[in-house]
């Protein structure tokens, strides 16, 4: 095989054993805190207005296209049941791995990697400190934790857009949107899409930090590294989704069934 049908491979490899450094050091001492507040609140700055912004049509259109395919079977009565798991179980989860990994991990990639054509992170390993302790983990956890109240956010607010768009668009009925919720939600549901944002957060962290850090060739590279980081993070969150999707059909069964 040659140099360049092993790149992938060898990408692959970096990318996986960038992932394990990462969660060693996550248990190291001494926790970074300020750090990861400031970036805690750094990632929430930049990724709070976006979703706001989302949420609202998010929740409209889905709760418009379930509201029609259910209307076509005769069951209005389970709108917003359907609208519930739809937001909550699918819609949300991505739609906050989405904006974290465009805005937040963006924004990651590009300050690790204007740190590495600094060589600031060569001076951090000569003075015997470990970049990934101290720059790395505080940035994924941060993440991991504004992904996760991210996701609730955006719950709530598609879920009550749905329920406008439902009664104003589609002559639904309050009362029978908001009584059909635990026709076929159920509270796991709820975990499992808190759970797929911690995760997705997570992917969104290290990709974004493991391509800021290993940038080149100046601020091109720089830019190069952040628009990498965003389309690989795109590819692993769709993964991640099937995967965590399908064995969670295989734990929890529908309710009802």
């Amino acid at each position: 095989m040659t140099a360049s049908a092993t790149a992938p491979l060898k990408a692959a490899g970096s990318l996986f054993a960038f992932t394990l450094d990462t969660a060693r050091a996550s248990v190291r001492r001494p926790f970074q805190l300020r750090e990861f507040l400031q970036q805690a609140w750094f990632v929430a700055s930049v990724t709070i207005i976006p979703t706001a912004l989302v949420a609202i049509p998010f929740g409209a259109v889905i709760a418009l296209q379930v509201g029609g395919l259910i209307k076509q079977f005769g069951a209005q009565a389970f709108t917003g049941s359907a609208a519930v798991l739809a937001v909550v179980r699918e819609a949300s989860p991505i739609a906050t791995a989405l904006l974290i990994a465009g805005a937040g991990g963006s924004a990651i990639c590009a300050d690790l990697g204007s740190r590495k054509i600094r060589e600031e992170l060569d001076a951090m390993m000569v003075l015997g400190i470990d970049p990934i302790q101290r720059l790395v983990v505080p940035r994924v956890l941060a993440t991991m934790l504004v992904a996760f109240f991210l996701n609730g956010f955006v719950s709530v607010v598609g879920v009550m857009g749905g329920y406008v768009f439902n009664v104003v668009l589609q002559d639904g009925t309050p009362g029978s949107y908001i009584a059909s919720f635990t026709a076929l939600a159920h509270l796991p549901d709820l975990w499992q899409g808190q759970a797929k944002a911690l995760v997705f957060g997570f992917i969104a962290a290290v990709v974004a930090s493991y391509k800021g850090m290993n940038a080149g060739g100046g601020p091109k590279g720089v830019g190069d590294a952040v628009n990498q980081s965003v389309v690989i993070t795109f590819m692993l969150l769709f993964v991640a989704n099937f995967s965590m999707t399908a064995i969670y059909f295989q734990l929890v069964p529908p309710k009802g069934a």
